[in-house]
């Protein structure tokens, strides 16, 4: 079964949610992006044990940073859910560029908060 989410949407593959620093997230931002997740594994089933508790504190800064200056940490979230949950990483995907599409277009990319920001 092939999975349908926005075409929009760019995957970056990683070892473990754990890997994951701020300054990839934030660069997200720079180059574009309107928003993003990092899904790591259940809690509790981490293959490198703490990977994704270590990965959900880094986003949680980057939420706190992104707040702090304005831009919004509700552009960025991290999920807990295993490789064999597919079909909930598409209503994440869903939810997510829901939530986005209300907050509208990266201020980076759109400063004067014009319609029809960059793409």
């Amino acid at each position: 079964m092939r999975l349908q989410y926005a075409a929009n949407v760019r995957i970056v593959e990683m070892p473990c949610s754990g890997t994951i620093d701020h300054r990839v997230i934030l660069h997200a931002f720079e180059d574009g992006a309107d928003g993003v997740f990092v899904a790591g594994c259940l809690e509790g089933d981490c293959h490198f044990l703490q990977g994704n508790i270590r990965g959900k504190k880094r986003v949680q800064n980057v939420k706190q940073i992104l707040d702090e200056v304005g831009f919004g940490g509700e552009r960025v979230e991290f999920y807990n859910l295993s490789a064999a949950q597919g079909q909930r990483f598409a209503e994440i995907v869903k939810e997510m560029t829901e939530r986005i599409t209300k907050l509208g277009p990266n201020p980076l990319t759109n400063p004067a908060g014009k319609e029809g920001g960059a793409a």
